[in-house]
């Protein structure tokens, strides 16, 4: 009995957390809408404005925001360790970009960048946080199950 209610519990945390984190996820969406529009006030001071690398790199600011709110908002949707690792990219690449940045610190992002690189290639794990804990892949619970019916997986192996 009291491992039914630990199920539940589990359940109920894990919906009541999938449930906020959709509503910050539309929170973000909206902000980028909001941004998106600035992105293209920002292309009309392009032509308007005195200085135009000035203009320029806060139009690139802008953009670079609206995109790596675009893959936040994907990473939260998708829950794949692919798309936090996009995110993670598009950071980077915005703050060597945009930012006026040392040698040394484009260094330091260029190693981030080849780290991030080799972890996806050697050490990415598609499956990695696929289900809950205490679930197999289809998402049924293995402690619903009876010791009986564990078994006789068991000697199915």
């Amino acid at each position: 009995m009291k491992r039914n209610r630990l199920i539940f519990c589990r359940q109920w945390v894990a919906r009541m957390a999938s449930i906020i984190e959709t509503v910050v996820a539309l929170v973000v969406l909206l902000a980028i809408l909001v941004a998106g529009v600035r992105v293209l006030l920002d292309v009309q001071d392009l032509f308007l404005a005195p200085d135009v690398d000035e203009a320029f790199t806060t139009f690139l600011r802008s953009a670079f925001n609206v995109v790596i709110g675009i893959e936040f908002v994907k990473m939260l949707a998708k829950h794949s360790p692919g798309s936090a690792i996009e995110v993670l990219l598009f950071a980077i690449a915005r703050q060597m970009v945009v930012e006026h940045t040392s040698p040394m610190e484009n260094l330091v992002s260029i190693l981030a960048i080849l780290l991030i690189f080799v972890i996806r290639k050697y050490l990415f794990v598609p499956a990695f946080g696929a289900h809950m804990p205490g679930e197999d892949t289809f998402g049924t619970s293995s402690l619903n199950r009876s010791p009986s019916d564990a078994k006789s997986e068991e000697d199915e192996d």
